[in-house]
């Protein structure tokens, strides 16, 4: 691996933190996503926001363990990378399709 710090996977969020703050902006980020499918639910009674909410939780909780239980340093903190990724993308994914059923 070559020392260039510019490089994405040189980054020290990827490198030498311990995790902490992935979980941190995780929860800022699940929570305020958990909200925002709440209130949807209102618009959509399908259940489809409740499966974003369980699937979000899931993600978090994931995040969670890895931070608790990996002991590679780099690989947890690529998990967490990773699973803050997926969070914010059920978030899409779950509004963007309460937001086509309700215009049906």
């Amino acid at each position: 691996m070559s020392d260039d710090p510019t490089k994405m996977g040189n980054q020290p969020s990827l490198t030498t933190s311990t995790g902490t703050v992935w979980l941190v902006v995780g929860g800022i980020m699940a929570a305020i996503s958990v909200v925002l499918l709440l209130a949807l639910q209102q618009v959509d009674s399908s259940g489809v926001a409740l499966l974003g909410v369980v699937l979000i939780v899931l993600s978090y909780l994931v995040m969670v363990e890895a931070r608790l239980l990996m002991r590679d340093l780099r690989r947890r903190l690529i998990v967490l990378a990773v699973f803050f990724g997926i969070i914010a993308v059920l978030a899409l994914v779950f509004v963007v399709l309460i937001g086509i059923s309700a215009v049906d």
